[in-house]
């Protein structure tokens, strides 16, 4: 009764860790800490359709339980936190994760974002309330777009302090220079984003990481208009 979602995390963690330079060995006990962004529980209701109430359906299908699965397979101490805030739960897990190094909290940190479509119901619902593209194409910053398109995956990375990455002689791909999070606090309805909000953020992060904006070649986004 375990959930897809969990058992994809614990694959794709030790790979994300050998990738990284990092032994797995080396870990119990230690401070490192499990961030992952996680919203959907499509599992839990395939359960529940099926009876299938055994011992395990709670931790099994448990959101909680999928970042401290990871750190019960390793025996971790550090921090444990499956993050929800919909379609930015994995950036916001990143930042959590940020914070928890750079306060010096955790040694490591490994973040991850999973999604498994296994039931139609989130897509129905999303098509009723007109979030979903009719046609099935995304078509982002365009005057015709008319919707998002689901996706599923899971993604693993491993973070540390630059230096501590470095002195340790591991595979460093990226440096993240700043992170910043907001609400859209009061829009038309729940869903619809704020522009004014994400600007202000967006300046934020800028400032904190000492970017001057006109010089980012290259922005990856995530735009719904829901």
């Amino acid at each position: 009764a375990m959930d897809p979602q969990q058992r994809m995390l614990l694959e794709v963690s030790w790979e994300a860790l050998e990738d990284a330079g990092v032994s797995a060995d080396a870990l119990p006990g230690s401070d490192t800490s499990v961030y992952v962004g996680v919203s959907i529980n499509d599992y839990q209701t395939l359960q529940w359709i099926a009876r299938e109430e055994d011992l395990h359906l709670g931790p099994g299908t448990a959101l909680a339980v999928t970042s401290n699965r990871i750190s019960h397979r390793y025996n971790l101490a550090g921090p444990s936190m499956s993050v929800d805030t919909a379609c930015s739960s994995a950036m916001v897990a990143t930042n959590l994760a940020c914070h928890s190094l750079w306060r010096e909290e955790s040694s490591i940190s490994i973040v991850g974002g999973v999604n498994m479509m296994l039931h139609p119901g989130i897509s129905i619902t999303f098509s009723k309330a007109n979030m979903m593209s009719k046609d099935s194409l995304l078509k982002a910053f365009d005057s015709r777009a008319n919707g998002y398109i689901r996706g599923e995956g899971v993604g693993v990375v491993i973070l540390k302090r630059l230096s501590d990455a470095v002195a340790d002689g591991e595979r460093v791909y990226a440096l993240i220079r700043g992170t910043v999070l907001n609400q859209d606090g009061q829009t038309t309805t729940i869903t619809v984003p704020n522009g004014d909000a994400q600007m202000e953020m967006l300046q934020a992060v800028c400032d904190q990481a000492e970017v001057d904006p006109l010089s980012v070649s290259y922005v990856e986004t995530h735009g719904t208009g829901t």
